[in-house]
């Protein structure tokens, strides 16, 4: 959608009015169309200045393009110095022969300041001596999905395609020189920034409570929910299992007896080590591990110890808040290469999954699939029944955030995006987000819960190991504390289910039929994931008070 008016210099009101009746029909905020009307006005006089002749027209165009809105003003004259300087002091420096009085050079000031606070909106070039301005209105909401979404089909087309011409040891070089190694870079950097993001994120949270009453309180609520849906992920995912019984027992003949490269010693399901591996025994370690339990621990303490330490308190509290915003800083530019790190993800997956394993892993597949399902719907309930908030608003808000969850395929990495979802789609607090997601990425894996209950059920089913009353209670132990002790980044669900396995005396080979696809399921746990830390923190906002209700149902 496109609209174009020629305007006469001595007459831009004209055009201010052309503008901003635009942007109503175009469906944009007042508040956003106001700041929009000032950038105008001061570009307008800005090409005015530079202007070749007088009497020429500048051309104003108001586009809207795939959700993307943005205004184009254009007028002939000589190439200028857009914006002029980077603080207010240089502002002042700036010498101009033309200004003719002190209000002139007033007026000079605040505009090339406002120009500078939104120059990210503003995109200047001289072109064959004409002066072209674009003034971005609105990003489209949904780029990264969009981008992501193309990144996924593409992903399938091609591994297909190449799986069908291209000779096998080529895709296993090009997997491996390629593909995987750019996963692989992706998720390093996402787990390279993700304890500073945890770190600073809890402490600065902690640190805000003038009332540490209320930070436990608010902290116990989203605990106590966090357990409550851990519980009830193990009971949704062991009904839908019943109901659906996947796991064909003649695969045991065909799977492979490669799982022994699975090791089972880096997870314990000893809740004593797992309540005395909270506390580090330095300060160091727990970052260069990114052992989350550990730096939760660490940012709550120093939180704490932020509000006792009197004339301090202050700058250490801007520094933090500066750090915080340093790292978050960093994510975001990161997650702009989801569509690239998920293009490669899903073609290493199409890549290393044969057809016959495939075929064998449908049932399974598709029985995880209903489980993340049914446990949506456990979800939208807990909003309806205890939030007291209609959750339609919700999931149409938080499914694109979740296709981006879906292409990270870690927890841990989806916190940024989480956050972001919270605060500008969903109306949630700070005080309230910045506890709930770092803290629900370490202890609340409702997705890998199904997971675990799903595959270990379905391949003890396969290698026909009969889970009797007595086993299924410590099966359901197993799983509540490998869940909560699961590190929140790919892979790691392949070493719980290994000790799940275990734990049941069913042979490791059946991890064979999962290590294939473990890729696409770590996918789709960390999405159920991210949805269970979400749903908990609008709950709690809503328990508090601290739901901007307007910003929810918009």
């Amino acid at each position: 959608m496109s609209k174009r008016l020629l305007v006469e210099q001595k007459h831009t009101k004209a055009g201010i009015e052309f503008i901003k009746e635009g942007l109503e029909e175009f469906g944009i905020e007042k508040k956003q169309t106001i700041k929009t009307m000032l950038l105008v006005e001061e570009v307008l006089v800005k090409l005015r200045e530079h202007a070749k002749d007088p009497d020429e027209n500048i051309c104003i165009i108001l586009n809207k393009r795939f959700g993307r809105v943005y205004v184009n003003l254009s007028l002939r004259g000589e190439k200028f110095q857009f914006i002029y300087g980077h603080t207010i002091e240089e502002v002042l420096d700036q010498e101009n022969d033309d200004l003719q009085s002190a209000q002139e050079k007033e007026e000079k000031i605040i505009r090339d300041v406002l120009l500078k606070a939104n120059e990210e909106r503003l995109r200047y070039k001289n072109k064959n001596n004409m002066n072209l301005v674009e003034i971005t209105v609105q990003k489209n909401p949904h780029a990264m999905v969009l981008h992501t979404m193309l990144a996924l089909i593409a992903a399938i087309v091609i591994g297909v395609l190449m799986k069908v011409f291209v000779p096998s040891g080529v895709n296993e070089a090009l997997n491996n020189t390629i593909f995987t190694s750019i996963s692989t870079m992706f998720l390093n950097a996402l787990k390279m920034i993700v304890g500073p993001v945890v770190f600073f994120s809890i402490a600065c949270c902690i640190s805000q409570f003038g009332d540490l009453k209320e930070a436990g309180r608010i902290g116990g609520k989203i605990m106590g929910f966090y357990l409550l849906t851990t519980v009830l992920a193990i009971l949704t995912a062991t009904g839908v299992f019943e109901l659906l019984k996947p796991g064909n027992p003649e695969l045991a003949a065909k799977l492979a007896g490669d799982a022994a490269t699975v090791s089972v010693s880096d997870v314990s399901i000893s809740i004593k080590d797992t309540i005395v591996g909270i506390i580090p025994a330095n300060f160091v370690k727990p970052f260069l591990d990114s052992n989350m339990m550990q730096l939760i621990f660490l940012a709550v303490l120093i939180g704490i110890a932020l509000e006792k330490i009197g004339e301090h308190s202050r700058l250490l509290k801007d520094i933090f808040e500066a750090c915080n915003d340093l790292f978050l800083k960093i994510t975001v530019m990161l997650v702009r290469f989801i569509p690239v790190a998920t293009f490669c993800s899903i073609v290493s997956v199409v890549l290393k999954t044969g057809p016959d394993v495939l075929l064998s892993m449908l049932a399974m597949l598709g029985t995880f699939a209903v489980g993340i399902v049914a446990m949506i719907t456990v979800y939208c309930i807990l909003l309806g029944v205890i939030g007291r908030l209609n959750p339609i608003p919700f999931l149409k808000k938080y499914s694109p955030t979740m296709l981006q969850v879906f292409g990270m395929a870690s927890s841990n990495a989806a916190i940024i995006v989480n956050m972001d979802a919270c605060e500008n789609k969903l109306g949630i607090s700070k005080k309230i987000y910045s506890l709930s997601i770092p803290l629900g990425a370490t202890v609340n894996m409702d997705g890998t819960c199904i997971y675990l209950v799903i595959f270990g059920m379905a391949l003890a089913r396969v290698f026909g190991v009969d889970i009797n009353g007595g086993m299924m209670l410590s099966m359901f132990f197993s799983v509540f504390v490998l869940s909560v002790g699961a590190p929140g980044v790919p892979g790691a669900g392949l070493v719980c289910l290994s000790v799940l396995l275990t734990q049941l005396n069913v042979p490791l080979a059946g991890i064979g039929l999962v290590m294939g696809l473990d890729s696409l399921l770590g996918m789709m746990r960390a999405m159920s994931n991210s949805l269970g830390d979400v749903t908990a923190s609008l709950i709690v906002a809503k328990s508090e008070k601290k739901l901007d209700m307007e910003k929810y149902m918009s």
